[in-house]
């Protein structure tokens, strides 16, 4: 599972509601829900994070929390 698929578990958030909400597929949510290789467009985080009733910003940061820079 993807980091926005445990956020959106964990959220309890109804995938059906985000893709009549946003016009993201279904399947396209599930995608990116449990494929790690599936990449997220900016759009995608913008629609998925305005249909849960939260700001972009929150919904990037808990979404890329392990992601860190090189030493």
């Amino acid at each position: 599972m993807t980091e926005l698929g445990l956020y959106l578990a964990k959220k309890s958030v109804n995938k059906a509601e985000i893709s009549r909400r946003s016009g993201i597929s279904k399947a396209r949510l599930t995608q990116l829900s449990n494929n790690s290789s599936t990449k997220l467009t900016a759009i995608e985080l913008w629609k998925i994070a305005l249909s849960i009733d939260i700001e972009p910003a929150d919904l990037l940061n808990e979404i890329c929390k392990k992601i860190k820079l090189s030493s």
